[in-house]
Order: C-alpha cells, then sequence, then structure tokens
C-alpha cells in the first residue's frame, strides 16, 4: 500500500515525522480520512486523536487544535500543543480533568467556564489516548 509523509509540529517543535499508510483526524467539520493522493485541503483541527495506521500498527497523537494542510504526498498538522499516546502523563492528565471538574462545579461567576470547559476537553482527550497505548 503507498504511504503519506506525516509532520505533527507544535510551537515547541516537531511531534510526529513518519511515513503512514493512512491519517484519521477530527476537523471542524467532521472526521476525516487521508491516504496517498488525496486532494490538496486545509481544515482546522478539533481537540481529539490524530490515528496514524502503518500496517497492523497504529500510533496515537493527542492534539489540541490546530490545523491540518493535506498535499498529495504530506500531510502537516500544525497543532497548538500535541502528544505522542507514549508520551502522555497518564496521572498528569488526570489532575488536569479533576482540577478543570473542580473549577466547574465551584463556577461563582468569577470563573471562566469556558476556559474550564476546554481545559476538561483536552485532559479527556489525552486520557483516552494514553489509554489507547
Amino acid at each position: 500500500m503507498k504511504t503519506i509523509k506525516v509532520n505533527v509540529v507544535t510551537p515547541d517543535g516537531p511531534v510526529y515525522d513518519a511515513e503512514v499508510e493512512m491519517v484519521s483526524t477530527k476537523a471542524k467539520s467532521g472526521e476525516m480520512g487521508i491516504m496517498a493522493g488525496h486532494v490538496p485541503t486545509v481544515a482546522p483541527l478539533t481537540i481529539g486523536a490524530v490515528r496514524l495506521k502503518n500496517g497492523s500498527n497504529t500510533d496515537y497523537v493527542a492534539v489540541n487544535g490546530g490545523f491540518l494542510e493535506v498535499r498529495p504526498d504530506v500531510v502537516t498538522i500544525l497543532a497548538q500543543s500535541a502528544e505522542r499516546a507514549e508520551t502522555i502523563d497518564l496521572t498528569r492528565a488526570q489532575a488536569a480533568k479533576a482540577r478543570a471538574e473542580q473549577r466547574l462545579q465551584n463556577d461563582d461567576g468569577s470563573n471562566d467556564v469556558k476556559r474550564a470547559d476546554l481545559a476538561l476537553k483536552r485532559a479527556i482527550n489525552r486520557i483516552q489516548i494514553a489509554e489507547m497505548r
């Protein structure tokens, strides 16, 4: 099967760089599956998993928004932050989830609910991906 080069990059540097058979991710418009020769596309991403399939092996990367650029031979993901499944600190992600839930429960009008909700979504995403490894 043909492969496509994938780069996941954050402001802190590269997170993933490999040839894969298929990329699957969640854009704001919905789920996207990308293989070699895909039509050129640019799409904003949501908080979610990037699944990178190569044969029987699947790698997972947690992304927290950003953009996806697809060219026939290269997929570039520019993410605000991203972590490979094997590098996610599950304990830290669970603590972040608990903090976000606490902020949402104790909202007295001074808390930024939208910010706490985004923190909760990011933490849940990291936990789910860490458990896939």
